[in-house]
């Protein structure tokens, strides 16, 4: 009996708890663009496994010319302390709708900013653009080892 009390404590601390919620300021309220990244505890730091985040929708604008570029968009990382909040990860990448970028810069620059704040054990950004001018462009941006 001892046992199974102990065991439910023990996977209810892994589950999410309501401290968990504490600095998520975007969840559940309108918002649009906005460039913070927000985190929540990793409760599984026993262990490593990958998260995959995936999006098709991503748009950017050449610095050239002003076109869109359009992209799908895959990343994936293996967190250590903190996991990233999806809805601020949304919010995050809106605000490259209207920014002249380069596509191999973006890339690189979403990398950085998910490092600073998710400091992952691991974290791979894939960032696959459309055909534009006959040439479609992917780009891998990677951090640390698998």
């Amino acid at each position: 009996m001892i046992k199974k009390n102990n065991r439910r404590n023990t996977t209810q601390l892994r589950m999410t708890q309501e401290s968990d919620l504490a600095g998520l300021s975007l969840l559940g309220k309108k918002a649009g663009a906005d460039r913070r990244l927000e985190t929540f505890p990793n409760h599984h730091r026993g262990r490593n496994y990958v998260v995959t985040l995936r999006t098709d929708e991503f748009t950017c604008l050449c610095p050239a010319t002003g076109q869109p570029d359009f992209a799908k968009l895959t990343i994936e990382y293996i967190p250590d302390k903190r996991i990233v909040e999806s809805k601020s990860l949304k919010l995050y990448l809106w605000s490259f709708r209207n920014q002249g970028v380069f596509n191999e810069h973006v890339a690189n620059v979403i990398l950085d900013d998910l490092v600073e704040a998710l400091g992952p054990k691991w974290c791979k950004v894939t960032a696959d653009f459309a055909v534009r001018g006959g040439i479609a462009i992917c780009v891998d941006a990677e951090h640390g080892k698998r």
